[in-house]
């Protein structure tokens, strides 16, 4: 599997970083994810989508944050992913990410993996 790096963006509570996997980019989030981040994990979306990439995973294993901002900002992400004939996984989310996801019912519309392992081998979104 090609495991290039595609970019990071970085503020002092969030750091995301985007890779190469396959056919599909892997966003890695650290951090908390809220108003005042959601432009550094907006971008790097968009710019994978731009980029061509269709399937994007996103490793929540380091996120331990998601207001309704960052949530909005994964639901962009999935229906610009899907209009191109692709999608969005979610993987490995802290039990407090979870929560706003099972919350607002959002965990719904999103293919979730318990690991990120588990996602890339499911090739299905």
């Amino acid at each position: 599997m090609d495991r290039g790096t595609v970019g990071s963006a970085q503020s002092g509570r969030l750091l995301v970083e985007v890779r190469e996997e396959g056919s599909s980019a892997v966003v890695t989030p650290a951090g908390e994810l809220d108003h005042h981040t959601a432009d550094l994990l907006r971008e790097p979306l968009d710019d994978c989508l731009a980029k061509g990439f269709k399937r994007l995973v996103i490793d929540c294993a380091r996120l331990e944050f998601c207001d309704s901002t960052g949530l909005n900002v994964l639901l962009g992400a999935r229906l610009k992913a899907e209009a191109a004939g692709g999608g969005v996984t979610l993987a490995g989310m802290q039990p407090v990410v979870a929560r706003v996801f099972e919350i607002t019912g959002a965990d719904a519309v999103f293919t979730v993996h318990d690991t990120l392992e588990a996602a890339l081998a499911d090739g299905s979104s």
